[in-house]
């Protein structure tokens, strides 16, 4: 276990939350908003897919399975936020 990287990886994490905040309140159009938040997101999720789930180590083929899934819940995100505008 590497204590140095899963650190790092936590503060990217942490700096990716804290400016998905700010963006909330920034003031930005909805739409620009949006889609800055679902980037971070992205970034974040493979972060804890790669290193937390420990996908990084495991078959390509479980990491298809895993963006399969993280592609169908983006799609529900964005119909999501689409119906509500």
């Amino acid at each position: 276990m590497n204590t140095k990287l899963y650190t790092a990886i936590y503060v990217v994490l942490f700096v990716a939350a804290t400016a998905q905040v700010l963006i909330e309140f920034a003031g930005l159009a909805y739409w620009t908003a949006f889609w800055v938040i679902m980037a971070l997101s992205a970034v974040k999720a493979l972060f804890v897919a790669a290193y937390y789930q420990h996908l990084r180590y495991e078959p390509r083929s479980i990491t298809y399975v895993m963006l399969t899934g993280l592609l169908a819940a983006l799609a529900l995100t964005l119909a999501a936020a689409y119906s509500i505008t």
